[in-house]
């Protein structure tokens, strides 16, 4: 289920594992979780490598997530420099998005806040969800997905390019500035 909204994720394991609780007081249960561990979890290795890169560049980027505006701000706390470098962000909460992913919504209320309003075409996604990698699709962009290993290889097949980690991504192969080769090796050591 990764990739789709918390509440989605509550009625489908309420649901199947027969709970003898709501859906409301899962998903309560699963908030208050969250506020714990959110602050503390792991970045995908390469991601502030990638970000610290991009944005050294000045090329313009966006989180746009499934998550809520409260669980994005959850995850800002223990990082608030690496999530500065986003010109905005896009919740499944926020009042324009009116479906989460697989629905494009996201994606392409996120393109439309950059000062240039670039095409679809022009973006370049970023995904480790098959419901990302298909809403992203649906909005006409470019998309790199980082699938999990247990991911099955057919769920991989509509992404632009699939890599599998973000130290293995190669910003030229999409028109960006190449990483700087003596960087590379200590930032990927910084980066495991």
């Amino acid at each position: 289920m990764t990739g789709t909204t918390d509440r989605e994720i509550c009625v489908t394991v309420v649901d199947l594992l027969k709970l003898p609780i709501s859906v409301d007081e899962f998903e309560k249960q699963l908030t208050d979780l969250a506020q714990k561990l959110l602050p503390s979890a792991p970045l995908l290795k390469g991601a502030k490598r990638l970000l610290t890169h991009l944005h050294d560049y000045k090329v313009p980027m966006a989180l746009a997530t499934n998550s809520t505006e409260q669980a994005v701000r959850l995850h800002a706390l223990s990082r608030p420099k690496l999530f500065g470098m986003f010109h905005h962000k896009v919740s499944v909460t926020d009042p324009e998005v009116k479906h989460g992913k697989p629905k494009p919504d996201i994606y392409l209320v996120a393109a439309s806040r950059f000062p240039d309003k670039p095409k679809p075409i022009k973006c370049l996604v970023f995904e480790d969800s098959v419901v990302g990698v298909e809403a992203a699709i649906k909005a006409g962009m470019q998309v790199v997905m980082t699938p999990g290993p247990r991911l099955q290889r057919e769920h991989t097949r509509h992404a632009t390019l699939v890599i599998k980690s973000l130290l293995d991504f190669k910003p030229e192969l999409f028109g960006l500035p190449p990483f700087d080769k003596t960087l590379n090796k200590a930032t990927e050591i910084t980066n495991k």
